[in-house]
């Protein structure tokens, strides 16, 4: 397999991986739960290229222009990178020859970005901290990227059977 194929591959895994959490979004909002805006994730983005990191209300913060398309893509893009870690970590082969293993350990994992870099960078606190329900918002963030884990795996599966 040449090198193009390998990002081409962890590309579409991270894609995939990223599509089956948005499908489990889109299953809780539908039965009432609420779930993330993406305009606040492109609004986090937008005010990072000037200068701003953290705010004490992402959502009282200045809008961006186009801050919902940036968000998306800023969503993807992660899962993306989230694709490249777990082949950084487990080796290529993995992409040829997948396991649930590791992609739901790399996902699990990756839940660290939003308890310890974006929840408190847009005011919700360390570990949701600030909200009123900090435990359950936890697990809902632990649940999801379990989720994107299994995405990670059920994608990589699907390009491994199709190669």
């Amino acid at each position: 397999m040449t090198h193009l194929q390998d990002i081409t591959n962890i590309t579409l895994i991270g894609i995939g991986a990223t599509a089956v959490m948005d499908i489990w979004l889109m299953f809780l909002k539908r039965i009432g739960v609420q779930t993330l805006n993406f305009a606040f994730i492109g609004r986090w983005v937008g005010h990072l290229s000037r200068g701003r990191f953290a705010h004490p209300s992402i959502g009282k913060a200045q809008p961006i222009p186009s801050e919902l398309m940036l968000g998306w893509f800023t969503h993807y893009a992660t899962g993306i990178a989230f694709a490249g870690l777990l082949v950084a970590i487990f080796g290529i082969g993995w992409t040829r020859d997948p396991s649930w293993v590791p992609a739901v350990l790399v996902g699990v994992g990756t839940v660290v970005v939003p308890l310890f870099v974006m929840q408190p960078a847009m005011g919700s606190g360390f570990a949701a901290s600030k909200t009123p329900t900090p435990l359950k918002n936890c697990l809902r963030s632990v649940v999801n990227h379990t989720v994107f884990g299994l995405g990670l795996y059920l994608s990589a599966a699907l390009i491994a059977w199709i190669a």
